[in-house]
């Protein structure tokens, strides 16, 4: 009897406890069902939902990473290096170069490599982005660092120096690559590679300048020369949208589309300045400005001699080839003996124009647009302009691109022969348009270039004329000798346009806008 009750107990126990225990797993999976759907949910919350859920005790800590970690491929690039370098050392040789003369400043007459080395240390890719931006294409963005010891020394040539070798010490990148494959259907399954830096965040590139045998003082403002050259290269040529189109070899495809190609003309009026700051011992500041898209198409306002309140009435017209993330910049300077001082600077964001509408807008001049190295942060007065903005038509827009070529082409010429300094000098806006587009009278395009060697020039609708010396009235402006003057995408100075003007709404960042 006491044998047959133990196995009923021990039995009964037993079911007892295989139940309980299928309970329990149960009540835990449930448990970690209902978690993963929690963290499901919670993964799927931006930063912004997550501080209306948590309030004021929303932690800083938590992160939202959209670039993944490339450890593998920094181990692989480590191993790589010494042939990535070598062969990456006659690319830059080879390209870099010809856009060091494009773009070195006028008191330099040649800016070379002497040695060239990228060094032992790889760069590090701290993460990468890939997107679907558009059918056809893979972007992917490579948060790039770099911290090497390159060996670079340039070889500064200028009317005083023969020659002066530079190094670039302590050299430092920090940028995100954007890498775009066009995809196709032949083997090896892309066409083409689209490479730029990306404008957001800003590319930084750090170094230090040393003479090799020499002193910096050798050649007044050197270091500030190298610097712009450095920087109007990287904005004017790989920052977004400005980007390198490298075909594949081997497929046959058309890159046109990946090209970057003019969008829009920006008509600018540069009406006056108020309150500027003096910079002269003696009397007053001769303020002119200058006035840009891209570095290379820079155009200038006649001077307006000791007055710190000056009005130009200077129509000028830019070529937008971005309108979504261009600025056109606005430089008012003072024209000196040597070296002219700037006064001060400011940019317009083109994404706030409205195509065929005219605004007047007033421009708070900035030292400088990096603010964060300047310790004179007082106010530098305003610039008033009248801008509107017009979209090409696909003849516009291939007259644009003509127009653009035949400009820089003729700049180069007139600096190989001494009639300027460097390609990057701003000439003087002496040229009119027909109706509205680049010099588009019905599908033609009008323009005309004349070179004179000196005496005096006049014309009035469009065309370029050189001015190898004396003085060229165009209008009513009065251009220097040995200035290139006008082009078929530059306005008469003195002129005015009609049209409603439209007040804009406040920028004040990076020498903004207000409305007037």
């Amino acid at each position: 009897m006491g044998l047959i009750s133990g196995i009923l107990m021990g039995t009964i126990l037993g079911i007892a406890i295989m139940a309980a225990f299928r309970q329990m797993m149960r009540y835990r999976s449930s448990k970690r069902i209902a978690k993963a759907v929690d963290i499901k949910l919670l993964g799927c919350l931006n930063r912004d939902d997550l501080r209306k859920i948590c309030g004021d005790n929303f932690p800083e800590w938590i992160s939202f990473p959209v670039y993944e970690q490339v450890k593998w491929l920094n181990k692989q690039l480590s191993k790589l290096w010494p042939y990535v370098e070598e062969a990456a050392r006659i690319i830059i040789k080879e390209s870099v170069e010809p856009l060091l003369e494009d773009y070195r400043p006028a008191g330099i007459t040649s800016l070379k490599f002497n040695k060239l080395s990228l060094g032992t240390v790889p760069p590090k890719i701290e993460g990468i982005r890939v997107q679907s931006l558009k059918k056809g294409q893979i972007t992917m963005d490579i948060d790039l660092r770099w911290g090497g010891d390159p060996n670079i020394v340039l070889g500064v040539e200028a009317a005083v120096v023969a020659n002066l070798p530079i190094q670039l010490k302590d050299l430092q990148v920090f940028t995100v690559v954007r890498v775009i494959f066009q995809l196709c259907e032949e083997i090896p399954c892309i066409s083409a590679v689209v490479v730029a830096l990306l404008s957001e965040p800003e590319p930084k590139i750090d170094y230090t300048l040393k003479a090799v045998g020499g002193s910096l003082t050798a050649i007044p403002g050197l270091s500030d020369m190298i610097d712009d050259t450095v920087k109007t290269i990287v904005t004017d040529m790989l920052q977004w949208p400005h980007r390198i189109v490298v075909p594949i070899g081997g497929v046959n495809v058309d890159t046109s589309e990946l090209e970057l190609k003019p969008q829009g003309l920006v008509s600018l009026t540069i009406v006056k300045a108020n309150n500027l700051k003096n910079m002269e011992m003696i009397g007053k500041s001769d303020p002119y400005v200058t006035a840009y898209i891209r570095p290379l198409e820079k155009f200038k306002t006649k001077v307006v001699d000791n007055n710190l309140n000056p009005v130009w009435n200077h129509q000028i017209q830019l070529i937008a080839e971005d309108k979504e993330t261009q600025f056109a910049v606005f430089e008012v300077l003072d024209q000196d003996i040597g070296q002219d001082k700037r006064l001060g600077i400011a940019r317009l964001p083109l994404i706030d124009l409205e195509p065929e509408v005219e605004k007047e807008i007033e421009l708070r001049l900035q030292p400088s647009l990096d603010m964060l190295k300047i310790k004179d942060k007082k106010d530098r007065g305003t610039l008033t302009i009248k801008v509107k903005y017009h979209q090409f038509t696909k003849e516009e827009q291939d007259a644009a691109i003509e127009e653009e070529k035949r400009i820089l082409e003729e700049k180069k010429r007139l600096k190989a022969e001494g009639l300027i300094g460097s390609t990057m000098d701003a000439i003087d806006g002496a040229a009119g348009f027909v109706g509205s587009g680049v010099g588009l009278v019905g599908t033609g395009v009008v323009s005309g270039v004349g070179l004179v060697g000196s005496g005096v020039v006049s014309g009035v609708g469009a065309g370029a004329g050189l001015v190898g010396s004396g003085l060229g009235a165009v209008g009513s402006g009065l251009s220097k000798a040995g200035k290139f003057m006008g082009r078929t995408i530059t306005g008469t100075s003195g002129s005015k346009k009609s049209g409603a003007s439209t007040p804009v709404n406040s920028v004040e960042e990076n020498g903004g806008t207000k409305p007037r």
